[in-house]
């Protein structure tokens, strides 16, 4: 076993261990990847100020997120397929999320199923994604699953109303589970430990779904289903009837302009992320980061603002942070260990993250993760709340 010690580690070890198109489904972005690859590279540029001869003793990043304590400003971010990734993958990610003491987000295209994730967690409260489809009576019944698996926070998926161009997974021929051509079979014959997992494990399709939806009990009915069911017509009026039939904390996801979220903050909504989708959408629009001091500015002494998008550090997360993040959340960096490792691999994840965070805010002369501002980046190298940036 190599040494671990960053992200970029465990996933060169996930490439290795995911088959292709599941790996591929994770690691890529729609259209030329020009916003997913923004998402890091604007990270990058954003240069921090050392400070010396500073105290650095009882340092803590612990931090709230929604009015839930957790052990530093990070969730773990709803991913469809996860269980695709490494067997029971969705359990074995909010396992390892429970211990550390963040959120984990269930996505509503996972593999385990809500009644999955809260029985392999001893009903520990966790957070669940929803996507608005056309069946507004399905709608109702995940919430209700929701509420009665004791999730704490519902996550309002707004940027997925249809589907960006994914080159990589319409040439991989993307499914759940792998369709039996002779290029998977071929694939697969070379990652055992993947498959002597699915082998051991019932849970291979949308565990949300199937057998939840009148019709839908195979792959076939599924594809069909899910393509009609993504509901284009989604309207700020479909975000106030979910957030009053859910009735507890609500965050918005994928608010990536001003004016939405002035919108958003109309709702009532207790948080928005700003979000391009991991650069799964639209191609072409501005990284997570960049358009996030513009947000804050504009409406973040009324709601909390989170972000997500690029995170592959501890150093990422200050930096968030430091430009008015009150929470960020992680997806390739979880789905990397969590393909590498199973759950020691998320808890890697998380450690490593950690480790960064806490030891870059030493370096910059603050010992609370509630001190963090501005002050801790160079001037002209990070982006400002004004639409010309950097």
């Amino acid at each position: 076993m190599p040494v671990i010690t960053t992200i970029e580690d465990l996933r060169v070890l996930a490439q290795r261990r995911v088959p292709r198109m599941f790996y591929d489904y994770a690691d890529s972005g729609s259209w030329t990847e020009s916003t997913y690859r923004a998402n890091e590279d604007d990270f990058n540029r954003i240069l921090l100020r050392q400070r010396v001869a500073v105290n650095m003793e009882g340092r803590s990043t612990r931090s709230t997120m929604v009015g839930q304590q957790v052990a530093m400003p990070v969730a773990i971010a709803p991913t469809g397929l996860t269980g695709m990734q490494h067997a029971d993958g969705e359990i074995l990610a909010a396992r390892a999320a429970k211990k550390f003491g963040i959120p984990f987000t269930l996505s509503t295209m996972s593999i385990c199923s809500i009644e999955d994730v809260a029985k392999g967690t001893d009903n520990h409260p966790f957070w669940f994604q929803l996507y608005v489809m056309r069946d507004r009576s399905f709608i109702e019944s995940l919430i209700d699953r929701a509420k009665a698996a004791n999730c704490s926070a519902l996550v309002l998926t707004l940027d997925l109303q249809i589907l960006g161009q994914r080159h990589k997974d319409l040439k991989n021929g993307l499914s759940a589970p792998p369709k039996p051509t002779l290029r998977n079979l071929v694939n697969l014959a070379t990652k055992p430990r993947w498959c002597l997992g699915m082998l051991g494990t019932p849970r291979r399709q949308f565990g949300n779904i199937v057998g939840h939806v009148k019709g839908v009990d195979n792959m076939g009915s599924l594809s069909e289903w899910t393509a009609k069911q993504f509901d284009p017509r989604l309207s700020w009026a479909d975000v106030e009837w979910i957030k009053k039939r859910w009735g507890g904390k609500l965050i918005l996801k994928g608010i990536q302009d001003v004016e939405d979220a002035k919108l958003a903050v109309a709702t009532g909504a207790d948080a928005l992320i700003v979000s391009n989708h991991g650069g799964r959408q639209l191609d072409g629009a501005p990284s997570s980061i960049s358009a996030l001091p513009e947000i804050v500015d504009a409406v973040g002494s009324q709601i909390e603002v989170h972000m997500d998008g690029g995170i592959r550090s501890g150093q990422h997360v200050l930096k968030a942070v430091a430009l008015g993040a009150k929470g960020v959340y992680i997806g390739r960096a979880f789905l990397y260990g969590l393909g590498a490792m199973g759950e020691a691999g998320v808890t890697k994840t998380l450690e490593i993250i950690h480790r960064e965070l806490d030891l870059t805010m030493a370096f910059c002369g603050r010992t609370d993760i509630g001190q963090v501002d501005t002050g801790i980046l160079l001037p002209g190298t990070y982006p400002t709340g004004k639409r010309q940036g950097y």
